[in-house]
């Protein structure tokens, strides 16, 4: 008992600094269910353009919509007859509402051209109303466009274009008039949901709320989730998750993993990858096949004619490259090494790679993107 009294401290400081070292927070390892952007959409009109709108000849809609514009404001226009407003485009507005967003604030739109309008630059959104996807209304947008391009066209036929000119963006273009009602304020339990999930780190985390908030106040419900008991009191939940939030915890250790991009090459390779007993070769072949025409003289007094024949030479070259061995249980450090002696590129190393996983000597996910 002394002797394990006396090692005990020791041990317990160990593994409490190689916690502290790898500590992260709450709110960098899990969001709140139900707490996130919503996306809001929209139709409207772009007036004021400096004749880069609409062929309204080729978009109807265009001409249909200022129709049901005018006659909303008592001006009736005739139904026949195809008016040419180049001056006018129908767009598509989009924007973003963060949570917690309440009435008469204000959010950033992108406005983008439906039609064949050339450019948005110098237009003014007209009063536009942004739906959730339950269909209501929950901003207003309207203002003068920011359009980073510009396009230029001559009589003869020439034009030059810079970035996108039939996209702008309006900051603080909407007004919302909707909050969006969220779990936070209504459920006796909030959920966390970890961005990476992991049965260790859902296990820890609800260890670490239980031992600042108390025994029962947080449980894992799987590897993505956290139950967490939140006060009945509304008035006490903001500064109960800014406690929760700040709470740390030692994440769980990554499954060992093979990442590779066929379309860049990258190739990533996780701190838990291992690999067991393994012979490797590496060597490439390579095959030249060159044509150098020669000129064939016939003889004197031949009666042959000059011609040009075709000579080909083929050339076989194959490195010779040493077989490396894979010791089992070696690290990343010994993987890069080893292949990096024998000068595999990316598409090579990918083979390898490729090879030991059917081999089973590859001791990671090998996921290919």
């Amino acid at each position: 008992m002394s002797r394990f009294a006396a090692i005990f401290p020791i041990v317990l400081v160990s593994l409490l600094a190689t916690s502290v070292a790898q500590a992260e927070r709450i709110k960098d390892l899990a969001a709140i269910a139900g707490i996130r952007d919503n996306q809001l959409v929209g139709y409207g009109l772009v007036v004021g353009l400096d004749g880069t709108g609409d062929q309204t000849s080729q978009t109807p809609f265009t001409i249909q919509t200022v129709r049901n514009m005018l006659l909303q404001m008592g001006v009736t226009t005739p139904e026949t007859g195809n008016p040419q407003l180049k001056n006018v485009a129908a767009v598509m507005v989009h924007a973003t509402l963060p949570p917690f967003s309440k009435p008469g604030g204000t959010i950033d739109v992108t406005v983008s051209s439906m039609g064949n309008a050339k450019s948005l630059r110098g237009g003014s959104l007209i009063m536009t109303p942004l739906k959730g996807a339950d269909g209501s209304v929950y901003a207003m947008a309207q203002g003068n466009l920011v359009v980073g391009g510009f396009g230029a066209q001559t009589k003869d036929g020439s034009s030059i274009t810079v970035n996108v000119p039939s996209v702008g963006r309006i900051p603080n273009g909407a007004t919302v008039e909707r909050e969006v009602i969220t779990p936070f304020l209504t459920d006796a339990a909030l959920t966390l949901n970890l961005h990476s999930p992991d049965f260790t780190t859902a296990t820890r985390m609800a260890r670490a709320i239980d031992g600042v908030l108390g025994a029962g106040s947080a449980q894992a419900l799987d590897g993505a989730s956290i139950r967490v008991v939140s006060p009945a009191n509304v008035e006490q939940r903001a500064s109960f998750m800014s406690l929760v939030e700040n709470i740390e915890l030692a994440p769980g250790e990554a499954a060992a993993k093979v990442i590779v991009n066929s379309r860049t090459g990258t190739v990533v390779i996780g701190q838990k990858v291992q690999v067991s007993a393994a012979a490797v070769t590496h060597g490439s072949l390579t095959v030249s096949i060159s044509n150098q025409p020669i000129v064939s003289q016939p003889g004197a007094l031949s009666g042959g004619t000059t011609a040009v024949v075709p000579n080909s030479s083929i050339d076989v070259k194959q490195e010779k490259n040493r077989m490396f061995l894979f010791n089992p249980g070696v690290s990343l450090n010994d993987i890069v090494q080893a292949v990096n002696k024998v000068g595999a590129a990316p598409g090579d190393l990918v083979a390898i790679l490729e090879a030991l996983k059917q081999a089973g000597a590859l001791h990671a996910e090998l996921i290919i993107i």
